[in-house]
């Protein structure tokens, strides 16, 4: 049977404008909400978890700056819970690759897993925390403020969440996901850190929020009594500036990468449609699902995510070069502290690019595959450029914020039946 490939064209998805920043000056205004409470000699640990958040070792360097100059004697703490095969090696690694070491900062970063009971909540939770970072005199989070990628509530992913999951390490990481499962992890995720915020010396935190183009759009010093409402705050404009698919009905989505420095799902479930804990795979959208994605390929892994390929079980197809390049151990315990098994199951997979979407087109029951709805992307950070298929052309005029770069072509593949780059 011959499969006729979708004609693909490139669009460029225009998203509103946000002022760009100084981020040094940003950073020396904010500084002085908590720089009374840095003496001089005192230790402070800087936690850094493992996200590829934009400007990360710029606001990192500057904010270690801004603390030597006060007199502090600075330390970098890993906030990443389970990542990184839950090593200090592995997580030393990771930050190193984000431009957060010893060479690059003039700071140790002390990296170990051990952790002490700070207390219970009040639903009887121990409080686990970095046994290193309580060793300082004042802890500074610095985190991304974005929708989680587990739930839907008034906070997501941020301060809360590094001190909580970062910070507790593989064993406070695993403990809030069991008690989340009973209890709902907005509400674990806020008790939790009520109680690490006031038993643990944490002045504050630095949230982050970037808009659609992966920007830094907003760089916010969050003392210890403000974190709470303060990334409320901050969720909302996050929530805001996330971008999506230009499209709802999607036959066939190609994801070229995934990774933990896109996402901690490898690629974001808010942009997808499809959750931690399963997908449907039925050609019809019984559930009204937004948006509805028949079939997803991911053709390979971001080299900073050092083989974790947590999330490669939300795809219905990949490669085998993917499989070959997956940590196995550390994708797995990523993915059983955050009891998410379905994350990290390994789809059907194929030698080539060509024969991967030869198999995905004919799943679709089409009566003809080049009538495929097809978008391809780097990943789920990178939606302003992107290819569609021809099917979606008339639709693109109809959209004001889409603009035609390119008139559809031919799928074109390499000597070796793969796609070659997508230009973003």
């Amino acid at each position: 049977m011959t499969t006729n490939f979708p004609r693909m064209l490139s669009i460029r998805q225009s998203f509103p404008a946000t002022p760009s920043l100084n981020l040094e000056a940003v950073l020396e205004t904010e500084f002085t909400k908590i720089r009374s409470q840095i003496k001089p000699g005192k230790k402070i640990a800087v936690a850094v978890g493992s996200r590829g958040i934009t400007n990360l070792d710029q606001i990192v360097a500057g904010l270690v700056r801004l603390l030597k100059n006060a007199g502090a004697e600075v330390f970098i703490v890993p906030a990443m819970g389970s990542h990184a095969g839950a090593t200090p090696e592995g997580q030393t690694e990771i930050l190193a690759g984000y431009g957060v070491s010893e060479a690059a900062l003039g700071v140790p970063v002390r990296a170990t897993m051990d952790v002490r009971v700070l207390g219970k909540t009040g639903d009887g939770l121990e409080l686990q925390f970095s046994a290193e970072a309580l060793r300082a005199d004042g802890i500074i989070v610095v985190n991304r403020i974005k929708p989680h990628t587990d739930f839907a509530g008034s906070i997501g992913s941020g301060l809360l969440k590094m001190i909580v999951v970062g910070l507790g390490k593989r064993v406070g990481a695993a403990a809030y996901h069991v008690e989340s499962s009973r209890l709902g992890y907005e509400r674990v995720l806020r008790t939790i850190a009520h109680e690490s915020l006031r038993l643990a010396p944490i002045l504050g935190g630095v949230g982050i929020v970037e808009n659609q183009r992966h920007e830094t759009a907003r760089i916010e010093f969050l003392s210890r009594d403000e974190i709470e409402r303060g990334e409320e705050r901050l969720f909302l404009e996050a929530k805001r500036l996330m971008p999506k698919l230009p499209f709802d009905d999607i036959d066939l989505l190609i994801v070229d990468r995934i990774g933990k420095n896109i996402s901690g799902s490898g690629m974001d479930p808010n942009i997808i449609g499809r959750g931690v804990h399963g997908y449907l795979s039925s050609l019809g959208n019984q559930h009204n699902l937004t948006p509805f994605i028949r079939r997803l390929f991911v053709r390979g892994l971001t080299p900073e995510t050092h083989g974790n390929a947590i999330g490669i079980g939300l795809a219905d197809l990949t490669t085998t070069r993917l499989v070959h390049e997956m940590d196995k151990s550390v994708t797995y315990i990523n993915s059983l502290t955050s009891l998410t098994p379905n994350c990290a199951k390994i789809p059907i997979h194929f030698d080539t690019d060509r024969e991967a979407l030869t198999q995905a087109l004919r799943s679709l029951g089409l009566a003809d595959s080049r009538a495929a709805r097809v978008i391809r992307i780097a990943d789920t950070l990178s939606l302003e450029r992107m290819q569609i298929s021809e099917a979606y052309g008339e639709s693109v005029k109809q959209i004001s914020s889409l603009t035609r770069t390119t008139e559809p072509r031919e799928m074109v593949f390499d000597s070796e039946g793969n796609l070659p780059p997508l230009e973003t």
